[in-house]
């Protein structure tokens, strides 16, 4: 309920002695007037003098003296913390929290600028990785999720800048970001911080795969090393959340294989050293297996049906039937599981994978074989089938048991 609704219908109600005069009253008083959009005004009206000023001194930024220059850089960034620490406490947290993340962005400018005036040449990455610094103690200072997901992308953009420019991985980067901040999601779990801290995570895996130069598939023992960190999390959205990045892009992988699987012109790029690959991944299994057990999760290992090494298998129709039969294992599953925990949405979910995979494996291996109705007739009996076996489980699972035979 909002003041606004009481305004309205409070008369009425009044009227129609649903409620007293006072008790009305007493209803408004409970929702004060909001002034914040009153604040608003004068805010942006000042943001607006600020443009013109920022403006001003971007025109004339190489004229100014190299003190006036390094004072801006510094007043603004002063200035935006100040700013967001006054209107926070003041009540106005989402814009005290925009002021301060603003104040971060400022921060990381500064620095970038501060090396051209000064004609710092540097051959790493410290002064960007003090912005990503910056960002994680501003996180735990302010428990804010917004500048948790300025940092992981700060992570990203130093990583992004340092292997680009500098043709170098920071390691440091990598696991300073992984620790601190997942560290942070681990004390308070939430589901969106954990897709974005997961898919920052991916970002960087891919990046050092690109600088090591060695084979791609590689970056599933990363992926899923970032899915076992969420069997553990107590906070099963949250632990989930921390997992769909590395599933999407598993499931994208296979389904590429699918589809581009018979050219076997990059399947040498797929192929790591068998056992090393295997010992690293079964490793990985393992942890996330007794994580599964520990919280009771055990029927949720099918997900890494979509880890089977189907891409050893010779290229062409080899591979895209290996790659069509690991996405139908891994979508069966998930249509099982979601019957089982009555789940709508992962229905929903499992659903759409499953016609997607029927559609590559028409467009792949029948196209030429098999008449397009008797293909779409064998496909809508499958997937009758299947939701009648679904639901008949179901149905079986939750009906009351027989009360015992009176003697």
């Amino acid at each position: 309920m909002s003041r606004k609704i009481i305004e309205v219908e409070g008369p009425k109600w009044v009227e129609q002695g649903i409620i007293t005069t006072e008790q009305e009253q007493r209803l408004l008083a409970l929702y004060p007037v909001d002034d914040k959009a009153i604040g608003l005004l004068p805010l942006l009206g000042s943001l607006l003098v600020l443009l013109s000023a920022l403006s001003l001194i971007a025109a004339n930024w190489q004229e100014l003296p190299l003190l006036v220059r390094f004072g801006i850089l510094l007043g603004s960034v002063a200035g935006s913390y100040v700013a967001g620490e006054y209107f926070r406490r003041r009540g106005n947290t989402q814009l005290g929290m925009g002021l301060v993340g603003l104040g971060l962005i400022l921060f990381g400018t500064s620095i970038i600028l501060t090396s051209q005036m000064f004609q710092l040449i540097g051959y790493d990455v410290t002064g960007l990785v003090a912005w990503g610094v910056a960002g994680v103690g501003l996180t735990y200072l302010y428990r804010s999720r917004l500048l948790f997901v300025m940092t992981v992308a700060i992570g990203g953009i130093v990583q992004g800048y340092n292997t680009e420019a500098l043709g170098a991985f920071s390691y440091a980067t990598a696991v300073f970001t992984a620790l601190t901040l997942g560290y942070y999601w681990w004390r308070y779990p939430d589901a969106l911080l954990g897709a974005v801290l997961a898919t920052g995570l991916l970002w960087q895996a891919g990046l050092l795969i690109g600088v090591l130069h060695i084979k791609i598939t590689w970056f599933f023992v990363a992926a899923m090393l970032i899915y076992t960190f969420g069997d553990w999390q107590a906070d099963r959205p949250a632990g989930r959340a921390l997992q769909g990045p590395p599933l999407v892009a598993a499931f994208l992988f296979v389904l590429g294989l699918a589809i581009f699987g018979e050219a076997g012109s990059y399947t040498d790029r797929l192929r790591p050293p068998l056992l090393a690959y295997l010992a690293a991944l079964g490793a990985v299994l393992v942890l996330s297996l007794l994580g599964k057990k520990a919280r009771g999760r055990l029927g949720s290992a099918t997900d890494w049906l979509l880890l089977l090494p189907g891409f050893y298998l010779d290229a062409g129709l080899p591979l895209a039937v290996a790659a069509l039969v690991v996405l139908y294992a891994y979508t069966g599953t998930l249509l099982w599981r979601a019957h089982q925990e009555q789940n709508p949405d992962r229905v929903t979910l499992g659903t759409v994978l499953f016609i997607l995979t029927t559609a590559v494996a028409y467009f792949k291996l029948t196209w030429g074989f098999m008449d397009k109705s008797l293909f779409f007739l064998l496909g809508g009996i499958l997937l009758l089938s299947l939701s009648w076996y679904l639901r008949r489980r179901a149905v079986q699972t939750t009906a009351p048991a027989a009360p015992p035979e009176k003697l």
